[in-house]
């Protein structure tokens, strides 16, 4: 049996790739596998109600290649759109599907928000949990943030500490009667009040799982970020080694070290390595440098490695100028500072 002239496809697999535009977004599938699950699995959010029974919402065009209709076992011609959870590939493809975002162009917007729950977990850092209407017309990338907009204040921002596939909004907030702003927040969600948030904001985050493998540095709660991330890509087949790194003063800082610690035992690609100064006449300016010279000595293949750092300016920028003289390409660091706190 063929199709229009192509032999069946051989038992054996193959992997193709798969483009997306306008977003550029890449990934690989199976020549045995959908492309819905195959973008599902790394980790590229394409538009589904499956499970409600709708149909025609994973729609996209053929722009190049070849294909399958697993419905009617009918070759899909250039230009014709398809339905990417009954599609297979048969060849590299390029696909049209303006519902896919690239990294951090998903465009922000305010919505209402009811707080589920406000617990301390540390000290001076307290875990949130909001639920937001309609949850799943809102979407936001791995690694993102948001604002909470409180009655005659100004917006406090706050990076999201959960997977853009959990129904809830995971926040951590550092708050103390030094942070006046943060406390307010607190005492505002802890009343139970709803609340305005604008979201998603931010460009360092991740649209679909990197080919390579992962360095995650954070300072204080700037963990929340990197939670984000690696509940994430958990959720993917990436499978390349992952490191996180972060960094405290004193080991009480250290909120959520025994979830960090899980990971390192669940997931065999993920090593934990937790950096504390635990000094009282240690600066957190010298602290930041302890922290980057333990990155240093992690003994990655620079060329080789993508990098997404959280923390204040000056860790931020001393981490990034000592891994570019290192060998890391520029291109390979993201860190939020660099789009609200630019040179």
């Amino acid at each position: 049996m063929k199709f229009r002239g192509r032999a069946l496809i051989e038992k054996d697999s193959h992997l193709h790739r798969v483009v997306l535009w306008p977003s550029g977004l890449c990934y690989s599938v199976d020549s045995g596998a959908d492309l819905l699950g195959a973008a599902a699995r790394s980790g590229i959010a394409v538009p589904a109600a499956c499970r409600n029974g709708v149909c025609e919402i994973c729609e996209a065009r053929l722009l190049s290649g070849a294909a399958l209709n697993t419905r009617n076992q009918r070759e899909i011609s250039i230009g014709e759109r398809l339905m990417m959870c009954r599609t297979h590939a048969l060849a590299d493809l390029e696909l049209e599907i303006s519902a896919v975002m690239a990294a951090g162009n998903n465009q922000p917007r305010k919505v209402q928000a009811k707080v589920v729950d406000v617990r301390s977990i540390s000290h001076d850092v307290y875990r949130v949990e909001l639920e937001i209407p309609r949850r799943r017309e809102l979407s936001f990338h791995a690694g993102q943030y948001l604002s909470v907009n409180l009655p005659d204040a100004d917006p406090c921002y706050f990076s999201i500490a959960s997977s853009p596939s959990e129904q809830s909004i995971e926040l951590h907030i550092q708050a103390s009667p030094d942070w006046v702003s943060a406390q307010k927040v607190i005492d505002a969600l802890t009343s139970g009040q709803d609340v305005t948030l604008e979201l998603p904001h931010g460009k360092a985050c991740l649209a679909s799982a990197p080919e390579k493998p992962v360095l995650l540095v954070a300072a204080g709660t700037g963990f929340a970020q990197m939670k984000s991330l690696v509940d994430y890509l958990r959720e993917t087949s990436f499978n390349h080694p992952i490191k996180l790194y972060w960094g405290v003063r004193k080991h009480e800082d250290m909120y959520l070290r025994t979830l960090a610690q899980q990971w390192e035992r669940d997931w065999p690609a993920f090593t934990f390595l937790p950096v504390v100064g635990d000094d009282e006449d240690n600066d957190w300016g010298g602290h930041h440098d302890q922290l980057v010279r333990a990155v240093l000595a992690s003994g990655m293949d620079w060329k080789n490695v993508e990098v997404h750092a959280s923390g204040s300016p000056t860790m931020v920028y001393t981490l990034m100028d000592a891994l570019i003289e290192a060998g890391l390409p520029q291109e390979a660091f993201f860190s939020d500072v660099l789009e609200y706190a630019p040179r």
